[in-house]
């Protein structure tokens, strides 16, 4: 079969400042010849646009195809981008209506974010008090002790952050630096560290007894992922401030790191003050997940009633639930997971 397709004819139109084109395409089948004619018309300036196209296209070279698909690509990751950040919006309006509940109730609220190395804490706090009252919302993340700040009651420099009545503070890492990071690269020495343990749970029951809402986060990512975020930071220059020393030795800890949140989860997890663990390999679904949990956390009247408030069972896990699977994981291959 020989396919031919060919302009017969061209006429300018020139009162209408209009194109004629007048094709045809010849379809010769064995000894049968089929004819298919049609007329298109069109405006001068359609006839150019689509003639400049034409010539783009035989034209590109292949760094311009490379750099046409790469644009491509970034469109659709803007695209992606934007509709997650929309997704957030109506949880992120609900938590604007929550802060005007402990405003007018005066409740405080205290948030923990712990976790891994580049588990997407940051990424979240932001989110979440993106659109939030700033007189109303602090976002405290404490550095290095000061030797003065050393000799004091170890907790004193967290208490001087809490909030006032109707203020929610959220802790991007808190006191449980000595249950995780300290004693793991070896910042306190063991006493430190069983005096904490000892200590924490009687010292989170009598915040909550006073009427402080507690909400411990544990954000957990998998290896393989924090991994490739790292790879990703030490090669962006807008994320390299982000790598620190502990973070480059954090893959080859990871199962000190495993060994302290399976003791912290043991001894931290009560009825008065329980974690909540995010699985934030997907940081989208981590931020939309926390809200909920955040959310559901007071009884403040809900905007939107039609939304969605039930956290999805694959992204938080109870503390409860995180330890058993870690038991039974050991059992299994006589090491801990998570």
């Amino acid at each position: 079969m020989v396919v031919v397709q060919a302009v017969l004819n061209r006429r300018k139109i020139r009162r209408l400042n209009l194109c004629v084109i007048f094709s045809a395409v010849i379809i010769g089948c064995g000894d049968r010849i089929f004819i298919f004619g049609g007329v298109f018309i069109m405006t001068d300036e359609q006839e150019n646009v689509m003639a400049e196209q034409v010539d783009e296209a035989v034209e590109e070279s292949p760094q311009e195809i490379e750099d046409r698909l790469r644009l491509k690509k970034l469109r659709k990751k803007a695209l992606r981008r934007y509709l997650r950040e929309e997704e957030l919006k109506p949880y992120q309006a609900e938590l604007i209506k929550m802060q005007q509940y402990l405003e007018e109730s005066q409740t405080r609220m205290i948030i923990l974010f712990e976790g891994r190395d580049a588990s997407g804490k940051g990424g979240t706090i932001r989110r979440v008090t993106r659109y939030m009252n700033e007189k109303h919302n602090r976002v405290v993340a404490l550095g290095k002790p000061t030797e003065s700040e050393k000799t004091q009651w170890f907790f004193q420099r967290y208490v001087q952050q809490f909030p006032r009545g109707g203020e929610v503070v959220l802790f991007d890492r808190s006191w449980y630096n000595r249950a995780m990071v300290e004693p793991v690269f070896g910042f306190c020495t063991d006493k430190e560290h069983k005096d904490f343990m000892r200590g924490v749970a009687g010292f989170e029951k009598d915040q909550v007894r006073n009427g402080t809402v507690l909400i411990k986060l544990y954000f957990s990512v998998d290896k393989e992922e924090q991994n490739r975020r790292f790879e990703r930071r030490k090669n962006d220059p807008l994320r390299q401030w982000k790598l620190s020393e502990v973070d480059v030795q954090a893959q080859e800890r990871w199962d000190d790191f495993t060994n302290v949140k399976y003791e912290m989860l043991k001894k931290t997890h009560t009825t008065h003050a329980p974690w909540t663990m995010i699985r934030s390999n997907d940081k989208h679904l981590a931020r939309l997940n926390v809200m909920k949990v955040i959310l559901n956390s007071v009884p403040y009247g809900r905007l939107n009633s039609e939304l969605d408030f039930v956290p999805d069972p694959g992204i938080v896990v109870s503390g409860s639930r995180e330890l058993e699977m870690m038991e039974a994981e050991r059992l299994r291959t006589g090491k801990l997971e998570g």
